[in-house]
């Protein structure tokens, strides 16, 4: 399943590593960040209820902008 959520993310080198933690996070095949539309692209794994794992690509998120917002 393949969602798209609206981020707030300050420069385009944030947005890169939050790409990069939110690949980490289980539950999570593939993500895509976009500095210039401000949407974050989740393809979620099979078995994965998509809230709960948003949840934890929030909080991974914020590891590296704690300023940042996702609306889901």
């Amino acid at each position: 399943m393949k969602k798209t959520y609206k981020i707030e993310v300050d420069c385009a080198n944030c947005a890169n590593l939050m790409e990069v933690e939110a690949k980490k996070v289980e539950g999570v095949k593939d993500a895509v960040v976009n500095f210039m539309t401000l949407k974050m692209k989740v393809e979620f794994a099979e078995g994965y209820e998509p809230k709960e794992v948003m949840e934890e690509v929030f909080k991974a998120c914020r590891k590296v902008e704690p300023d940042c917002e996702i609306e889901f």
